[in-house]
């Protein structure tokens, strides 16, 4: 920055300032302002901020004002001051040093107050101070809008980082946030729970057989299966590889193990390829059915399905077994 004249010796006025625009007392303003400094920059030139805290007020030219960088709240938003518009009211506020960085856009003349006038002149003029109440709670609703928005954007990331990208069912962080909420609140209103763990049967030979291409289809095909044959209450999740889980809120475990073996029976019947140049290989897959029991957390409810599963599994697979006494049922064997 370079020092070019005062305010006392330019031919600006008290009127080019927006903060003491109809200002009653302008001479008294004048005669306080007159020794400040007026301070040039080159186009892309920054201000080199001492400890001490300033108001810069834009005589002529454009400044760039970067978002704080040192706060956390930086993202990349940048506000124009124009001429007779300041910047730096805050800093003069908590006595410290302003932490934004302001850049000239062209060439620049900047009006330079120390705090310790700016605090005179806030003594000195009601209408100075009215009017700088007025510009800091407009920066305050900007600022609230740009928090609302960030947290709204936060919001969208954080749901799309629940979201298994290639099947688009909740992933394993979800099922780690979510889940335990939902076991406390059915232990809460004593209302069912049940979880349904599957496994798409064979994956692996699947994969050896058509590739890896065609074994992602049909992780999407099985995801499509669950999505289609599920009540909007209820949620499907992508446990890992080629493991799956449903849960289901306010179910019963006689109603979940009807809700599997029609899981199974689509699951046989769904297509993996739709074009119908290629061989059409099915998929079936495996389900364990367990509930919610008193004081159970959900290590041991997941537990209890994987259990179950195992023995779906033993069973010969494509078939549907329950985390209790009863034998399970073997779902009919595709044709």
């Amino acid at each position: 920055m370079k020092h070019i004249s005062t305010f006392g010796a330019s031919d600006y006025q008290i009127s080019d300032l927006q903060l003491l625009r109809n200002s009653t007392d302008a001479e008294a303003m004048a005669r306080l302002l007159a020794p400040c400094p007026i301070m040039r920059l080159a186009a892309d030139e920054s201000i080199a901020e001492s400890h001490i805290a300033h108001l810069y007020i834009v005589l002529r030219g454009a400044l760039a004002v970067a978002t704080d960088t040192r706060t956390g709240m930086a993202d990349g938003t940048i506000s124009k001051i124009l001429p007779g518009e300041s910047v730096g009211e805050q800093a003069v506020l908590d006595e410290e040093a302003n932490l934004n960085a302001i850049t000239a856009l062209e060439e620049t003349d900047v009006l330079m107050i120390n705090a310790e006038l700016v605090w005179q002149l806030i003594d000195e003029s009601h209408v100075l101070a009215r009017n700088l109440l007025r510009l800091l709670s407009f920066r305050i609703r900007a600022a609230n809008a740009q928090l609302r928005r960030r947290q709204k954007l936060g919001e969208f990331y954080r749901q799309l980082s629940m979201i298994d990208g290639l099947t688009d069912l909740y992933n394993r962080s979800w099922l780690n946030d979510l889940l335990p909420t939902m076991i406390a609140t059915a232990h809460g209103s004593h209302a069912p729970l049940a979880l349904i763990m599957l496994d798409l049967d064979h994956f692996k030979r699947f994969n050896d057989t058509h590739g890896h291409l065609a074994g992602d289809q049909a992780l999407r095909t099985a995801a499509g299966v669950l999505g289609s044959a599920l009540r909007p209450t209820d949620f499907a999740v992508r446990y890992g590889g080629e493991e799956m889980m449903v849960l289901l809120p306010d179910t019963s475990e006689k109603v979940a193990v009807a809700v599997a073996e029609r899981l199974c029976e689509r699951m046989r019947q769904a297509q993996v390829f739709s074009d119908m140049r290629l061989p059409l290989p099915h998929i079936t897959a495996s389900f364990g059915v367990a509930s919610l029991q008193p004081g159970q957390d959900e290590q041991a409810l997941i537990a209890n399905a994987d259990a179950a599963l195992y023995r779906a599994k033993a069973l010969g697979r494509n078939c549907v077994a329950r985390h209790q006494a009863e034998a399970a049922q073997p779902a009919t064997p595709a044709a």
